[in-house]
């Protein structure tokens, strides 16, 4: 049991996926934690299965396909079934075998891949929904303990060189590179991993969201690893 899940105002703690999906973040709370011990053997799993490229979806029907252990179908139908309990929610899950995500090193003072912290933005109401089931887990960052990368002075007249169009533009141009939603962590962060096989429900900047959107970031893979990604 990870006490700082417990005890951090920015995690709500919660026991079915019922609670996962209907309470409502507040305040500080922009993450909410299905917290689950689970005995399945998710290894087996990844070592059936193919990496076509860096980032391999997995069907159901893949799933299936696979000879497995008692342990290894018992971690199967728990996928199976978080599979099936975010559809009938009406989202769109994808389950990934990782090796990794692509990187971007246009510039060598902001970057905008998933490996540095960000949020996740949307023109609707939406939720982040993610589990890892194998491999090494996100991590996620109180926003009091980060900064919005576009405020910082030194980047900031950086961004401003690199765009070419009318100052009134300037906003736009964050947005439509996706600089805004990048953040840069104050030295004294502390940032919260969130380990295997729970399930996680993220805040998303949208337009009717209430509280701050939840900074995070993909974990930087281990060697000869590769991670089980649930994810929607």
């Amino acid at each position: 049991m990870n006490k700082t899940f417990f005890s951090s105002s920015q995690i709500g703690i919660v026991s079915t996926f019922s609670e996962l999906v209907h309470t409502d973040f507040k305040e500080e709370m922009n993450a909410l934690c299905w917290h689950r011990n689970l005995n399945g053997d998710f290894k087996e799993i990844v070592n059936q299965l193919s990496l076509k490229e860096n980032i391999t979806e997995v069907s159901p029907e893949d799933l299936m396909a696979l000879s497995l252990s008692e342990k290894g179908n018992i971690a199967r139908e728990i996928i199976l079934n978080d599979l099936k309990l975010l559809t009938e929610f009406g989202a769109s899950p994808s389950l990934n075998l990782l090796k990794c995500y692509e990187r971007d090193d246009e510039f060598d003072f902001i970057s905008t891949d998933v490996y540095s912290f960000h949020v996740d933005r949307s023109p609707i109401a939406t939720d982040t929904f993610l589990c890892t089931y194998h491999g090494v887990a996100s991590d996620i960052v109180p926003n009091s303990q980060a900064e919005q990368k576009i405020l910082i002075p030194e980047i900031r007249a950086k961004l401003k060189e690199l765009h070419d169009g009318a100052e009134e533009d300037f906003e736009d141009f964050l947005k439509e590179n996706f600089f805004d939603l990048h953040y840069q962590l104050h030295e004294d962060a502390v940032p919260i991993n969130l380990e295997q096989m729970h399930l996680w429900r993220l805040a998303v900047d949208h337009p009717k969201q209430q509280v701050k959107p939840c900074i995070h970031r993909a974990p930087k893979e281990n060697d000869g690893e590769y991670r089980l990604l649930l994810i929607c």
